[in-house]
């Protein structure tokens, strides 16, 4: 979804476009006839405002980790922004005073331990920063208070569908403007039409159907669990360059997998004993 070879703003206003308003909004309207009778109503306010809200977090998010890409490695960007998992649950005792269980910061740590394993590349000089990877921490701070917003969000709006098409309409609107006076060099109609499949995965899979599942799947569990499970995404990225780009997977690689699957379970396990207290 990152890193694309042109202009990042395009990249971003594409793929809002397509997921939010072209393709969400007859979804949206879809499901609002079909459950009319029996759907849970929402309060204008929470809905809106909140749709709004999300809507800027996720575009400071995916602009400033896009920008960053050009100016740091896949690497250091994978690791930074992977540190959401730990900000998401400092912010949300913060801001809305929400305590995390002891076994669920174990479950964080083990799960950080992973994500460095798998992004520092064994045999380099470590991790540093840099102004890319500066941009990569921005980005995680927006990508934390997206996350906890959502959980807030979805235990007060009833229609988390229409909630997504607001937050990614909100996207498109910030994204074209950003494109419109930040973009310095045009997109050539042949890079666009080369890369227009990988552009509406991007736009359809990788950010509406992902996202939208991210907002139900929030009003089940603490905002925390939701970010650590998430955070499994490294492996899948990894996954998929072993089986589609012919990565290569040794110990190392072995050893992150485990640290995160780990730190999952635990936290999974842990939720699941707190659930069965209630």
């Amino acid at each position: 979804m990152f890193g694309c070879p042109y202009a990042a703003f395009f990249f971003l206003a594409f793929a809002s476009v397509v997921c939010g308003c072209y393709l969400g909004t007859p979804v949206w309207f879809f499901m609002q006839r079909r459950d009319s009778s029996g759907a849970q109503k929402s309060d204008p306010r929470y809905f809106w405002l909140g749709g709004l809200v999300a809507g800027l977090l996720l575009s400071a998010g995916l602009a400033l980790q896009q920008v960053g890409l050009q100016y740091t490695t896949a690497g250091n960007a994978g690791l930074i922004t992977g540190m959401y998992i730990v900000m998401v649950p400092i912010l949300g005792f913060l801001f809305l005073r929400q305590k995390t269980r002891g076994l669920v910061w174990v479950g964080l740590v083990l799960a950080v331990a992973g994500l460095y394993q798998l992004s520092v590349v064994s045999g380099s000089a470590g991790f540093s920063m840099n102004k890319g990877d500066v941009l990569q921490l921005m980005g995680a701070v927006f990508w934390a208070l997206h996350v906890v917003t959502l959980g807030w969000l979805a235990r007060r709006v009833g229609d988390l569908v229409g909630l997504s098409v607001v937050q990614f309409a909100v996207c498109a609107v910030v994204s074209c403007t950003l494109m419109l006076f930040l973009e310095e060099q045009a997109v050539q109609w042949t890079d666009f039409s080369a890369e227009l499949v990988p552009l509406l995965y991007a736009g359809i899979v990788a950010s509406g159907v992902a996202f939208t599942l991210q907002i139900i799947g929030q009003r089940g569990v603490e905002s925390e669990v939701a970010a650590l499970i998430m955070s499994f995404e490294a492996v899948f990225a990894l996954l998929t360059g072993i089986l589609f780009l012919g990565e290569s997977f040794g110990m190392r690689e072995i050893l992150g997998c485990g640290l995160m699957m780990t730190g999952i379970l635990l936290t999974l396990w842990s939720e699941k004993q707190n659930n069965a207290n209630l």
